[in-house]
């Protein structure tokens, strides 16, 4: 499958570009099919994963399905059934560190399909990367089924830091499954931000803190329009000493239904905080927020907080900033984006331009 001008056009706007000198390699799943393949370094293998599991046999025995469970739900069993999986399998080196991100992009074009993903990354002791996932649909498709399974298992001391961009069409399905290890002193950063919600969207992704000093961060920024149905959530499971996590929700909602949700779980001493915070910027009673962050302490050691809000944009702000030289069009997407990007620091240029997009539509719709 070849792609076009139009195709590559969408898949910049998840932030995959195709042939750039600023990525050190390029997967791309189009409905069916490996549409694109790019490797530019060393020190890491980037494949298809059905080719992977054809090469690895051990990779089938240590780690397919052993982060998430075949029988977790109907999605990850389908998933499980495939003959010849879709996705990709990731693997860095020990103590390999990777300049440029890595991106992959989980495309659909053709109307009513249901496409199925499987990805793997595996990062060895000591070794860092940086993964740009842009998932979407065509600008003229409008329905279909996207299920995705993501397996990430995180070494001793190695990093992994996962952007996540989805842009879906108002007719489509969308649940997706992860399961992250995390060993000693490893770090898992996961940045999820919808650009264009789908029909349903449902995500509860899990980590498992196995290796003392292990850490997970989270960051989900969401856009509930009318006639979609959102839910986020998260479990970090803290099963060894010195581990920290924090989940951070942000979710604005114009209409359609928003439910974020988030669970530590602390087995040993640790530190963690679950943050879900919702602006509701429709008023006709059509469209709701719900925030339900949740803790389990297991250990007398472990320390753990919570915090949820839900509120709308203050009159008196607005007019503050339009009193200080601001039209109300700027006064409205500054507010907002205070609120998206509120206690988040270090952000990055590419999250930081899809957020701008977010509060581009929250705040004056589509154009």
């Amino acid at each position: 499958m070849v792609l076009d001008d139009t195709d590559r056009e969408a898949l910049a706007e998840t932030g995959v570009y195709l042939g750039s000198a600023d990525r050190s390699a390029t997967i791309v799943v189009c409905d069916h099919a490996q549409a694109c393949l790019e490797n530019a370094a060393n020190g890491f293998e980037l494949l298809p994963i059905s080719s992977a599991l054809e090469r690895y046999p051990w990779l089938k025995e240590r780690y397919y399905f052993k982060a998430i469970s075949a029988d977790y739900n109907e999605n990850t069993a389908l998933c499980a059934k495939q003959d010849n999986p879709l996705g990709f399998y990731l693997h860095v080196d020990k103590g390999v560190k990777i300049v440029l991100p890595v991106q992959a992009a989980m495309y659909m074009k053709s109307e009513n399909i249901v496409q199925m993903i499987h990805n793997v990354i595996i990062l060895e002791e000591e070794s860092q990367v940086q993964v740009l996932t842009g998932c979407l649909a065509g600008q003229d498709m409008k329905q279909g089924t996207h299920i995705a399974v993501g397996e990430q298992y995180i070494g001793k001391n190695a990093r992994l830091i996962s952007t996540m961009v989805h842009a879906w069409g108002s007719g489509q399905f969308v649940h997706t499954h992860t399961g992250t290890i995390v060993e000693e002193g490893g770090r898992f950063e996961s940045n999820y931000v919808s650009l264009r919600p789908a029909k349903h969207f449902v995500s509860n992704p899990q980590s498992w803190l196995v290796g003392r000093g292990a850490s997970a961060k989270y960051l989900t920024v969401v856009l509930a329009s009318p006639g979609t149905v959102v839910e986020t959530g998260g479990t970090v499971y803290l099963n060894a000493e010195d581990t920290s996590a924090e989940l951070a929700h942000r979710g604005v909602c114009t209409g359609g239904i928003l439910k974020q949700g988030g669970l530590l779980v602390g087995k040993a001493r640790c530190k963690a905080h679950v943050d879900c915070a919702g602006m509701l910027l429709s008023g006709d009673g059509n469209g709701y927020i719900e925030s339900v962050p949740g803790l389990q302490s297991m250990h007398p050691d472990a320390r753990m907080s919570h915090e949820a809000s839900i509120g709308n944009i203050a009159p008196e702000q607005v007019q503050y900033l339009m009193s200080r030289g601001m039209d109300e069009r700027e006064a409205i997407s500054m507010l907002i984006r205070g609120f998206l990007g509120s206690g988040i620091e270090g952000l990055g240029p590419e999250l930081d331009e899809r957020i701008a997009q977010i509060v581009e539509v929250a705040g004056h719709g589509e154009e």
